[in-house]
């Protein structure tokens, strides 16, 4: 297994960024009143402005071509992108069912035959991409591979969305609100790409990020569904999946809005979170000291404190100094988060050479969990 380095970063933020104001506009309202849960979500998540690849009821950009917009900054005429060998896309919201993410990217970049890899999840399928390519990497089998995470979660989250279901209150007489697991999600989530750029060099100028390890793991075994889309959850827990339901129940229930599972997911998704990165202190004899830099992707503010006093539990000491997030300025941009603090980070002047970074990305659909230690080399 031969080194590997990321050395290049890329980002794609559409359009001008929305304020919590300018929110409901953006998104539209549903049966035409505002939503009950918007001050209450955006006043704990901390997140003041996001970006939305849609404006005036349209899309301006669809997930693939943000993705390629944010893959072709990786190229230039040092490093042309036909040298591309491997392309590993992760994505919560793709745009279709098939063709595969990575291969509408793959098509809208041009380029020459090329292996791709789709990632199919929530906030950790770009760090599975991550793992694919730096594998490839590691492994010879390629010598310049690029992972992506990309969302467009504006076209899921739109008022009109859930206006079919609002209807279906009219005919039974009610006027209830949307139900708070499927309004949550509508103030957090938001769109974007990030890109990274693996070869088994290091770069000749300037830094790069050496991959210590990633490691990933699944608690699908212990906990139930908490963060779902295209299906319901039932009483049992169990879940009903769109394709077992007929067209009128997918507009009358909002079954392909995005729903969350808000108790399941306060209870376990920082502990479970904890459990792994205690593991891993561990496995690679890593201490507090042995980090410089904690990126951790938080769908919210409200989890900070809960993840600090956690650390303390365990003895991993990371005081809030070291903490580098960006969730307030960009949102939460599912899989593209992770990238999108990494690039900040490698563009902004403050890294420096033999320091190391600790990236962490949950993922509350089933409850998976990433970690990534890297050297800035």
């Amino acid at each position: 297994m031969r080194p590997v380095y990321i050395n290049r970063l890329s980002k794609y933020l559409p359009n001008e960024p929305v304020s919590n104001d300018e929110m409901e506009q953006v998104l539209g309202m549903i049966d035409n009143k505002p939503s009950r849960a918007r001050t209450i979500v955006l006043r704990n998540n901390g997140i003041k402005t996001r970006y939305y690849a849609y404006r005036n009821g349209k899309k301006t950009h669809t997930n693939a071509e943000m993705a390629t917009i944010a893959i072709k900054e990786l190229f230039d005429e040092k490093l042309p992108i036909d040298k591309l060998e491997v392309l590993a896309a992760g994505t919560t919201s793709p745009e279709q069912i098939l063709p595969s993410h990575a291969a509408m990217i793959h098509g809208q970049l041009g380029t020459k035959n090329i292996e791709i890899m789709s990632a199919a999840g929530a906030c950790c399928s770009s760090m599975q991409a991550m793992k694919y390519a730096y594998m490839a990497v590691a492994a010879e089998m390629a010598d310049v591979a690029v992972a992506c995470g990309s969302e467009r979660f504006s076209s899921w989250t739109q008022g009109q969305r859930y206006q079919p279901e609002a209807d279906s209150w009219k005919t039974m007489e009610t006027n209830p609100i949307i139900a708070f697991e499927k309004d949550f999600l509508r103030w957090m989530l938001s769109d974007g790409a990030g890109a990274a750029l693996l070869q088994p060099e290091p770069n000749k100028e300037g830094l790069s990020l050496k991959i210590e390890w990633l490691e990933i793991t699944s608690y699908a075994n212990e906990l139930e569904t908490c963060m779902y889309a295209g299906s319901i959850k039932n009483e049992d827990a169990s879940i009903t999946s769109w394709t077992d339901m007929d067209a009128k129940e997918w507009a009358n229930h909002s079954v392909f809005s995005y729903k969350q599972d808000t108790r399941l997911l306060g209870d376990n998704i920082v502990p479970r979170g904890g459990m792994f990165i205690h593991d891993l202190m561990k496995k690679h004899g890593l201490t507090g000291d042995q980090i410089d830099y904690y990126l951790p992707h938080m769908s919210s503010e409200f989890f900070k404190q809960q993840i600090f006093n956690y650390h303390e539990q365990i003895g991993m000491d990371l005081p809030f100094e070291k903490w580098f997030y960006n969730l307030p300025k960009v949102g939460n941009v599912g899989s593209a988060s992770p990238y999108l603090m990494l690039e900040e980070l490698m563009h902004n002047g403050q890294l420096k050479k033999g320091e190391h970074i600790l990236v962490m990305v949950p993922e509350s659909a089933r409850f998976t969990y990433a970690y990534m230690y890297l050297t800035v080399v």
